[in-house]
């Protein structure tokens, strides 16, 4: 049910590097935005084979897995943000599996990236051109070559109840 978390450039995560903080991060991209979890929060990635629904449930919990044996609640990390959700891919859905207040939770994305490690003098705050949304499920930013990492703040984004008063 789940495939094993793996970088494709062999980083070692243990190591240490002399004179600078550093932190690691999973990397997904929902269109075609990265965003980045802290390594030490992911559980689990994985393709969910069947997700059961969740009468009454608000719009961004897409339903529940059984995952070995613990039922994950899913949440449609595109709607959360504010996009339209995307029906299933062929292939699947691909899920982030996070613990938030001892509870697991699968955030489906459109696609999974590698693990990166940035120094921590490489973290910016949210800039002022950040969909407000999105600024408030973010801690801030990574300036890539290429891209923008938008670090994600968990609890926020797992914050479903406060936002629609359950």
């Amino acid at each position: 049910m789940s495939d094993a978390l793996a970088t494709t450039d062999n980083h070692d995560l243990t190591a240490t590097h002399p004179g600078e903080d550093r932190q690691d991060f999973v990397t997904f991209f929902v269109d075609d935005q990265m965003f980045g979890i802290p390594v030490l929060h992911v559980q689990d990635i994985l393709t969910p084979d069947k997700i059961a629904s969740i009468p009454l449930a608000p719009a961004e919990v897409r339903g529940s897995i059984n995952l070995r044996g613990r039922i994950v609640t899913v949440i449609d990390v595109r709607v959360r943000l504010g996009l339209k959700s995307r029906e299933s891919k062929p292939r699947g859905n691909m899920g982030v599996t996070v613990e938030q207040d001892h509870e697991l939770y699968t955030l489906l994305v459109d696609r999974i990236g590698d693990v990166v490690s940035m120094s921590d003098n490489q973290f910016e705050k949210n800039p002022g051109t950040l969909a407000p949304t999105w600024r408030e499920f973010s801690e801030g930013v990574y300036r890539l070559e290429e891209n923008l990492m938008v670090i994600l703040d968990i609890e926020r984004l797992l914050n479903i109840r406060k936002d629609h008063h359950l």
